[in-house]
């Protein structure tokens, strides 16, 4: 590992990829310290404690919402945005029709999606400041002015993002949500291990057992993480020869990859998502009903469990059935005289590949569910509690992963030896 990294960093041009990377990250972070004038930071922790949806949104920031920076949103409107925009180019066919069109028309795509990222920014900075009450002097001037500094840390998280996809290494807005939970991350196990060993020097045992269960269910889920992400389906496709003028193609066998966990994370933030958000809303209007809520579906209750994993197993079904069309899939294979061995083309392959699919979905989802719950049944179970989301080990996680492969590919470009070696 350190020979690889040693010998990328002979190699000029990667070497400053990763300086790059390395110095956008580094000014992310500072910005992260520098205030939004204008906000009265003495009730907004608390606010936020109280708020399991801000809580989740503060654990993807890497507390800057507590503090309300300007980067207090993070990179999240952005992320929002995108989303919205996928969903649209499958519901609206003129968008659809752009986002085929080549690579022109997924930069049209991008640049409204640009937009949409600051105007939607705006609007929830404006509606957080005023419903936590934020703000110092309840203006209309200062409520705006406090909108347009997080909503301006936003495209400016926006664009430090585009410009390491485009200069560094990896991709950038996912490199920025792994700042923000490794930061997060890092104060955890810097709080954990102080008050582990200050309750060993003042003669007290007690916290090791929960300490050392901690640090075992993380390493498993970090393998567990690691395994599935790496792990893929492969369907085998034969193609036929077939001439063309004087020369001959095809005749070679391969096969079509598909992950076990396409969806990514996207079914534990639309699940969290709506467990939280009626917590929100009540919280807001009526304290009495919210704490109903959190008594009886809060995230510590069985009944909560159970239905995020509902909520779960659905998203994960309902994001494969808008992605992934069996059907083009089948008749691309035909099209390129191309065959699954043992299936006949057309319908037989269409439900050959609709099956395997459904297996391979029905598998990811139980892991998103099991991952994402994890933490609230340990603590359910036995009183231990995880100071991470799954979802954001399972992002953190898939971030390392895919950076270390893209390092890879680029160190294989050069004949080196590389992580996978």
């Amino acid at each position: 590992m350190l020979q690889t990294l040693k010998n990328a960093w002979k190699i000029p041009d990667l070497r400053k990829k990763i300086l790059y990377t390395l110095g956008m990250l580094l000014l992310y972070r500072l910005l992260c310290f520098v205030p939004t004038p204008g906000i009265n930071t003495a009730s907004l922790a608390t606010a936020i404690q109280n708020s399991s949806m801000l809580s989740y949104i503060e654990s993807m920031t890497g507390s800057n919402l507590s503090q309300f920076t300007i980067m207090a949103m993070g990179i999240t409107p952005y992320i929002n945005s995108s989303i919205i925009m996928q969903l649209l180019c499958v519901a609206i066919p003129k968008l659809e029709e752009l986002n085929k069109s080549g690579e022109e028309g997924r930069k049209k795509i991008a640049q409204i999606t640009r937009y949409v990222t600051v105007g939607l920014g705006f609007v929830q900075a404006v509606a957080l400041t005023y419903s936590l009450q934020a703000y110092a002097q309840k203006t209309f001037l200062n409520i705006v002015t406090i909108g347009f500094c997080l909503a301006a840390g936003t495209a400016l998280a926006m664009w430090i993002g585009e410009r390491i996809t485009e200069n560094g290494i990896g991709n950038g807005v996912s490199l920025l949500i792994f700042a923000g939970i490794i930061s997060r991350f890092a104060s955890s196990i810097a709080s954990g291990t102080a008050d582990l060993f200050t309750s060993i020097f003042n003669g007290s045992f007690r916290g090791v057992p929960g300490t050392l269960a901690v640090l075992v269910i993380s390493l498993a889920m970090i393998v567990g993480v690691v395994l599935v992400d790496l792990a893929e389906r492969r369907i085998p496709v034969q193609y036929a020869k077939r001439m063309v003028g004087r020369k001959m193609y095809g005749g070679q066998s391969t096969h079509i990859p598909l992950k076990l966990n396409a969806s990514g994370v996207l079914p534990l933030i639309f699940a969290s998502a709506i467990m939280q958000f009626p917590e929100t809303i009540l919280g807001f209007f009526w304290s009495s009903g919210k704490d109903w809520w959190s008594k009886n579906l809060g995230n510590t209750t069985w009944w909560y469990i159970a239905i995020n994993a509902l909520l779960i197993l659905g998203f994960t079904f309902f994001y494969s059935s808008i992605t992934f069309n069996p059907k083009e899939m089948a008749e691309n294979i035909q099209n390129n005289g191309g065959l699954i061995p043992g299936i006949r083309q057309g319908k037989m392959t269409v439900d050959y590949i609709t099956k395997i699919n459904s297996h391979i979905t029905l598998f990811g989802a139980i892991f998103l569910a099991v991952l994402a719950l994890l933490p609230s049944i340990v603590y359910k179970v036995a009183g231990v509690s995880l100071s991470f989301a799954g979802s954001s080990l399972l992002i953190a996680v898939s971030v390392a992963v895919e950076t270390a492969r893209t390092l890879e590919s680029q160190m294989l470009m050069r004949h080196y030896k590389g992580f996978l070696k």
